[in-house]
């Protein structure tokens, strides 16, 4: 049918070689927001119909609503540490603390049951009608209105569902039970709005009475301040009176303390124990240097005893030491020894051995020699005196240091037991001191009432509610209802997932468009005669145009007509494409191969006796199953009777051989409607037989997956071309969409004839 390799090579990609009618270009392919409100206009019962009600709804809710003013007063809350009396210093570290739990304790005591009990007592709730329910009803149309749309809800609602009776929260132990209610209905319109960056706080309280609103929001703030106060006052006494039992506590701990502090002292002469003390270290430090000189001193006279306790007293040698050579008694002795021996030496020279003189010199001699070894020895005991002195001496101090070593620690002792009762004294003195001074200070606080909550403005009767706010609410319900209704539209057309514009066709499905035909109200079967309208006409002579000139040159060209699936309109358009060939002077055979429900003799009116089934099992010729219509240029090979086997004779040689002969017939084209190729596979077989296929789409009837199921499985066939046809399209329902193709087609089809002419 059509050279697809020459025209792909003469057209854009995304153009099918086939195509006839151009689709927009590039830029007009764009969206617009026409082709967006177009889903709108399509589906404009349902948007309309949700908009009307959803702003039906809305201001009926409006209208019907109580009026609700709200009035607010202004509070300051000042963070205690700043405010009380011995106010924390930054050396605490509970001056760094963040400040932000404190708000938010207080914002959760401004909507307390606690402080809210007090303002339903304070206001006397109970005796009002606007909370007993003894106000009686308005009577005006509106609140009339209001009670109707009430009860009908909650009976609407026990239609649906009946549900349990919701559970009353607890009232606390001093909170009667028809009290609680009260407090809260009360609760119910109270709300608290800090104001950002500041310690200020808004009390509002919304109210269908203006005056009452004003009243409660003044009369929170009024309870909150003096609850703030009492509060501290409470907690202030309660402080107050532990202080009162934990000094006298503390008291008689003090009196206990110092009476056996004093006890101690007296006990121990604790006055003088420092001095005691004192004289106790230098005598130690003095009997310390005293052992320390005596040992000393012991050491060295026993080193010198040591030495000459063995030594000869009679010998010399003894006079080498130092200790005996030097004393003055031993010099003397050996002086007067020398002496005499001197003496001897000279009486030796004149007197003989015997002589008086020399014999008075011997003995003189012999005494000097005594008194020496006297005198030595007298050094000798003297030097061990000395050492058993200077031992003893060292015994002496040592004992007498290691008994002030005893006196020493026993006064340690005495000293340490006394300061501990002296600090425990202190301590419990600091402790009572303290106690004290905060009673004072907190006396100081009883009095004084300071309070770190300041009501800064009272709150005015608002002279307009704040809600329902009709012009508000008619914007709300306005855009509401705009953006249901397009999300209806649009969720509408998302979810169709039909086939339905030349975009589906060329985009999703990649295939030329041949034609759009459009649909015909009251036609059932609608063919090209003169009550049909004009454009459904058009639209046929515009896809002739478009087989004309995508055919190429053949003699014969054999066109496949088919559909996914039945009711899409496969054969009206095989049938109304076969008359606009006719009516353009060309030679058509129009073939029924819908063996399985032949319908194209009751489109054409005319009878199925012999047909198509006949020739391909052998039981009639092609001149006996032709019939004439009442177009010269038209005629119809019908269906003929429904074999067991359609299948296998369209895949029969005899149907080749048929198909052969016609494409080198006597007419110039034929066109065969085949049936759906999701139902059977008649199509898939005759398709690589022909010159192409035209593939119908019912336009918001057929689903995109369906088609393009049906499309593979006809491509499976291998066919030459395919070309598809667009049938039923509703370009009232689309005016705006289709204008620019169905447009284009009516301007193609005149400029075709008059090039023509």
């Amino acid at each position: 049918m059509f050279d697809t390799q020459e025209v792909r090579a003469q057209l854009p990609a995304e153009v099918s070689p086939s195509a006839l009618i151009a689709l927009p270009s590039s830029t007009s392919q764009s969206t617009h927001v026409l082709d967006r409100l177009n889903a709108v206009f399509k589906h404009r019962r349902l948007s309309g119909t949700a908009f009307v009600l959803v702003v039906t709804a809305m201001m009926v809710q409006t209208y019907s609503t109580i009026p609700v003013y709200e009035a607010w007063s202004r509070v300051q809350i000042q963070d205690e540490r700043t405010t009380q009396v011995g106010t924390l210093n930054a050396s605490d570290p509970a001056f760094w603390q963040e400040s932000g739990p404190y708000y938010q304790t207080q914002y959760s005591i401004l909507q307390s049951r606690g402080l809210g009990r007090r303002v339903v007592r304070k206001l006397d709730l109970q005796n009002s009608p606007l909370f007993n329910g003894s106000a009686p009803p308005p009577r005006d149309p509106l609140s009339l209105a209001r009670q109707g749309r009430a009860a009908a809800s909650a009976w609407l609602r026990g239609l649906i569902v009946k549900p349990p009776p919701a559970a009353a929260a607890p009232p606390a132990p001093d909170e009667p039970a028809h009290e609680a209610g009260l407090i809260s209905a009360f609760l119910g319109g109270l709300s608290i709005r800090p104001e950002p960056n500041s310690r200020l706080v808004k009390i509002v309280y919304s109210h269908s009475d203006p005056k009452f609103a004003a009243l409660a929001a003044n009369t929170v703030a009024d309870e909150y301040t003096q609850q703030n106060i009492d509060l501290r006052l409470q907690n202030t006494e309660k402080t107050l009176q532990w202080l009162g039992e934990e000094l006298k506590r503390q008291e008689q701990q003090l009196a206990a303390s110092e009476g056996a502090l004093t006890e101690y002292r007296e006990r121990n002469n604790a006055l003088s124990l420092e001095d005691r003390q004192n004289i106790v270290v230098s005598r130690l430090n003095q009997l310390n240097d005293k052992v320390t000189t005596s040992r000393n001193e012991r050491l060295s006279k026993e080193a010198i005893y040591n030495q000459l306790r063995r030594a000869d007293p009679s010998s010399d040698a003894i006079d080498n030491f130092p200790i005996v050579g030097t004393n003055s008694a031993v010099v003397d002795a050996k002086n007067a020894l020398a002496t005499l021996t001197a003496q001897k030496a000279n009486y030796a020279g004149r007197y003989g051995p015997e002589h008086p003189r020399m014999m008075e010199v011997k003995d003189q001699i012999e005494n000097a020699k005594r008194r020496l070894v006297a005198e030595r020895t007298k050094v000798l005991e003297s030097l061990k005196n000395d050492y058993n002195a200077a031992f003893a001496q060292e015994r002496s101090f040592s004992s007498q240091l290691e008994e002030q070593k005893g006196a020493s620690m026993d006064l340690d002792r005495k000293s340490g037991d006394y300061k501990l009762l002296q600090r425990k004294a202190d301590s419990d003195r600091q402790v009572y001191q303290s106690l004290l001074s905060q009673q004072k200070e907190l006396a100081v606080v009883a009095n004084s009432r300071a309070n770190n909550v300041q009501v800064l403005d009272r709150a005015d009767v608002p002279p307009f509610p704040v809600s329902p706010n009709p012009r508000r609410d008619w914007m709300t319900a306005i855009l509401a209802g705009l953006s249901i209704a397009l999300g209806l539209a649009f969720g509408m057309e998302y979810l169709d997932d039909s086939v339905k514009t030349p975009e589906d066709i060329t985009k999703r499905l990649r295939l030329p468009l041949l034609g759009l035909v459009p649909a015909v109200r009251g036609e059932r079967v609608p063919v090209l005669t003169e009550t049909v309208p004009h454009d459904f006409g058009e639209a046929f002579r515009s896809l002739r145009t478009s087989l004309v000139f995508t055919s190429g040159a053949q003699s014969t060209r054999i066109i496949a007509v088919t559909s996914s699936q039945p009711l899409e309109g496969k054969t009206t358009t095989a049938c109304n494409l076969a008359m606009a060939l006719a009516f353009g002077g060309s030679r058509v055979l129009l073939i029924d191969a819908d063996m399985r429900r032949p319908g194209l003799h009751k489109t054409v009116g005319l009878r199925n006796e012999t047909g198509l089934s006949h020739l391909l099992v052998g039981q009639a010729r092609v001149r006996e199953a032709v019939q004439r219509t009442s177009e010269p240029n038209l005629v119809v090979i019908t269906a003929g009777r429904t074999p067991p086997n359609p299948s296998e004779l369209l895949s029969s040689e005899r149907m080749s051989n048929f198909l052969a002969n016609l494409a080198t017939g006597p007419f110039d084209w034929v066109i065969i409607d085949t049936p759906p190729v999701l139902a059977v596979t008649d199509a898939v077989i005759i398709a690589p037989k022909v010159s192409g296929v035209v593939f119908v789409i019912g336009s918001e009837m057929t689903r995109r997956v369906h088609a393009e199921r049906a499309l593979e499985t006809l491509q499976s066939g291998r066919p030459r071309s395919i070309g598809v046809v667009l049938n039923r399209v509703d370009f009232d329902r689309n005016k705006y969409y289709y204008s620019r193709y169905y447009g284009y087609q009516y301007k193609s089809y005149y400029g075709q004839n008059q090039g023509a002419a």
